[in-house]
């Protein structure tokens, strides 16, 4: 097992490496592809010994070699980062496909929450590939339909397996991104059509994490993701040093769906089992 954490540690910061091109070109509209990694300030080309996460910033001091600018430390952070969530993520569901769809819906989400927090920008790319995989992946693996089920067999209508799993990821989507959509469009015409509260791309990037977990879930990522941003954000507003200041909605939202996706279960079950719902 110890030789399964060491290789998803190693793809985890060469993954981490490429989720950083991403982050930083997509908000640009520009390739992933070509051309190859340059320094952001003096457009050199990174040479392949000053390319080898996190090692190569630690040697670099975190300067470019050629410009000797400062290299942002979200560089490493992302890299770790990812090699991290691909630790969590083995460490709760083993060498399992969960383990890959969940894997990917993590490192979807590092994007988005990285693009946010830099942008304020959720890329349309990431967030229509990521609901695709979702709702493929259901075919294959289960996704937590309830109450959807219930209510189908209310209506005369049995789903079982492959059915109901569409079923839940349709329904997580529907529940995720229409809230949101519904909530933005309520705001905007309350404040008389000057100001849009909720910006498309939180709707697509909840229609995309519904997709991957399910009615429950999903609306436990918008509980928590709220919350944390209130957490956040309320001190700050209140002390007056961030007023009007556009915090970034989705990189709240894309914590609380990793941690949903990782541990989610745990607490809505608990919950349940408080409220004897369950």
């Amino acid at each position: 097992m110890l030789i399964s954490y060491i290789v998803v540690i190693l793809f985890g910061l060469a993954l981490g490496s490429f989720l950083n091109v991403c982050i930083y070109r997509l908000p640009r509209h520009e390739s992933i592809v070509t051309p190859r990694s340059h320094c952001p300030s003096c457009h050199h080309p990174i040479r392949w010994y000053d390319n080898i996460p996190l090692f190569s910033f630690l040697a670099l001091e975190g300067r470019c070699r050629d410009c000797h600018v400062r290299i942002s430390p979200l560089y490493p952070f992302v890299e770790a980062a990812t090699a991290g969530l691909g630790v969590a993520t083995l460490h709760r569901y083993g060498l399992t496909p969960e383990f890959v769809k969940y894997a990917a819906l993590g490192m979807l989400l590092l994007v988005l929450i990285f693009t946010d927090l830099r942008e304020r920008r959720i890329p349309h790319a990431v967030t229509g590939v990521g609901l695709s995989i979702g709702l493929l992946l259901s075919f294959v693996m289960p996704v937590d339909a309830r109450p959807i089920g219930g209510l189908a067999r209310l209506l005369g209508s049995y789903p079982e397996g492959t059915a109901l799993s569409v079923l839940g990821s349709l329904g997580g989507a529907l529940l995720g991104g229409g809230l949101f959509y519904g909530v933005g469009e309520l705001f905007f015409w309350l404040g008389g059509r000057k100001k849009e509260y909720l910006g498309f791309g939180d709707v697509m990037l909840m229609f995309m994490v519904g997709t991957f977990l399910g009615p429950p879930l999903t609306l436990l990522t918008i509980l928590l993701g709220s919350v944390l941003g209130t957490l956040i954000a309320l001190p700050l507003e209140l002390s007056g040093k961030f007023r009007h200041f556009q915090w970034p909605y989705g990189t709240y939202l894309g914590i609380a769906a990793i941690y949903a996706s990782l541990g989610g279960d745990y607490l809505l079950n608990a919950y349940l089992r408080w409220a004897n719902l369950g």
